[in-house]
């Protein structure tokens, strides 16, 4: 009896272990899974709002990269931009060609659109969608230079066409280059994504463009989705090739982090806006100017410089004219001129006249979203001319008053006779002794007018009755 007693309470014990072993050892699988499984249902948001520049390529690339060091499963580019220039945009693309982390780009909100630069960001992207209500295309190259481009050639007779000419072509060789360079990128990132390669090319060459539903019909984009929530819904499970690794997407229910631009990024944005850059540049110019006009302030000085320097870093980010920077330079210091050598006015309006002009030709690209605005243009012209014309008006104010220092301001000056020394009469004028002269006996105390000055003498004479109207005694 004791003994089967045992038997029990041993293997009541063993069973007992052995559920133990197995309650841990789930517990731990648990715990090892959670924190993969929280990691792999995290996405990284990244807006793109407005005309793409280099802060939006820095931006862009530095969130990807974070991305990618994060460890998040996926990295939307939520897109409303008209485009952008053609150097940032290769920068983005660089940057998701690059990227471990799979990208998805995402025309939205309704009402959205990937127009020009943001067509080729969403042919780079693993994946391309779009809202309802959005559109994208017009991708061809805008003319770079500022000259626009050669009108269309006349259609020909039927069969007059040399064979294999395509008859929408720019008769242009360098419009011939951009194209045909644009074509081919494009084109080269459809291949690699598998989406519609012959719409490209026409996106390109005809500047066409379309709407979401019939993008998605023609093999353009990927998928339509009403929002994010949607858009992580119907990626979940989909296999895509992220830098040569095949991966099956896990979003469905995903955390999303909207990644904020750093402070470096927002600065770029705000000083390669090629308005901003130009306002800086005038501020450094006046700066200096005033510095060096009126040494010891220090404030004008420091912030010219601040400002001119951070100018001249924006404007080489941006495609620029550099015959309108020599004009903008030129008009500046023809201003300059003006206010320290008074012509009538002639430099200064010439220095406006050249900073206007070189002002419009600044920019040389029709890239939208960087050109300088015409009534900014003419408002810093106006304030310039304002400035040059107060100048002149205290210039002039100042040539018209009386002199206050020199042998001119004691010429007629009132002094006092002092006593009589033995080195001869003295007299005081502002609070200064000076020795005098008169052709006729003067009395200590008597009131003398300055004729003329001779060396360290003056000469005077007796000053008869009152003080003529508006010359006051300047005695102390």
């Amino acid at each position: 009896m004791r003994a089967s007693r045992r038997r029990f309470s041993t293997q009541a014990g063993a069973g007992a272990r052995g559920w133990r072993r197995i309650l841990l050892a789930g517990l731990w699988l648990l715990l090892i899974a959670l924190p993969q499984a929280a990691a792999a249902a995290t996405v990284s948001v990244v807006q793109i709002q407005g005309a793409i520049g280099p802060g939006t390529a820095a931006y862009v690339s530095r969130a990807i990269e974070r991305a990618g060091a994060a460890g998040r499963e996926l990295v939307i580019l939520e897109m409303d931009t008209p485009g952008g220039l053609d150097q940032s945009m290769r920068q983005i693309i660089k940057a998701i060609l690059a990227s471990p982390v799979p990208v998805a780009a995402y025309v939205a909100p309704s009402g959205a659109r990937a127009a020009s630069a943001g067509t080729y960001i969403l042919y780079a992207s693993h994946v391309a969608a779009m809202a309802p209500g959005t559109n994208l295309g017009a991708a061809t190259p805008v003319q770079i230079g500022g000259s626009p481009p050669p009108a269309a050639a006349p259609p020909q007779p039927a069969g007059s066409a040399a064979p294999g000419r395509d008859e929408r072509a720019p008769a242009d060789a360098s419009t011939r280059k951009q194209i045909n360079d644009a074509v081919a990128y494009l084109r080269g990132l459809a291949q690699m994504r598998g989406r519609n390669v012959e719409w490209a090319e026409r996106a390109v060459r005809e500047s066409v463009s379309l709407p979401a539903a019939e993008a998605l019909a023609m093999g353009v984009i990927d998928l339509v989705a009403a929002d994010r929530a949607a858009l992580l819904k119907q990626l979940h499970g989909r296999e895509v090739d992220a830098r040569g690794v095949r991966r099956a997407l896990q979003t469905e229910g995903a955390q999303q982090v909207q990644d904020e631009p750093d402070w470096r990024a927002r600065l770029l944005s705000v000083i390669t806006d090629p308005s901003v850059a130009l306002i800086l540049m005038m501020i450094g110019v006046y700066g200096l100017f005033f510095e060096f006009s009126n040494p010891g302030w220090g404030v004008p000085g420091v912030l010219g410089g601040i400002c001119l320097l951070l100018a001249l870093y924006a404007l080489q980010l941006l495609p620029v004219n550099y015959a309108g920077i020599a004009l903008i330079l030129l008009g500046l210091a023809f201003m300059i001129a003006e206010a320290f050598s008074p012509s009538f006015g002639i430099v200064g309006i010439g220095g406006v006249v050249a900073f206007t002009v070189g002002a419009v030709i600044l920019m040389d690209t029709e890239a939208p979203g960087f050109g300088i605005p015409l009534p900014l243009i003419v408002a810093l012209g106006a304030t310039s001319l304002l400035v040059i014309a107060g100048i002149g008006a205290m210039a002039a104010r100042a040539r018209r008053r009386p002199v206050v220092t020199g042998d001119q301001a004691l010429s007629g000056a009132l002094a006092r006779v002092l006593p009589d020394e033995p080195a001869g009469q003295w007299a005081l004028i502002e609070g200064e002794r000076w020795r005098i002269e008169s052709d006729v006996p003067l009395a200590p105390g008597q009131r003398v007018r300055v004729v003329e000055r001779r060396g360290l003498v003056l000469r005077v004479a007796p000053v008869d009755g009152a003080s003529p109207p508006g010359l006051e005694e300047r005695t102390s």
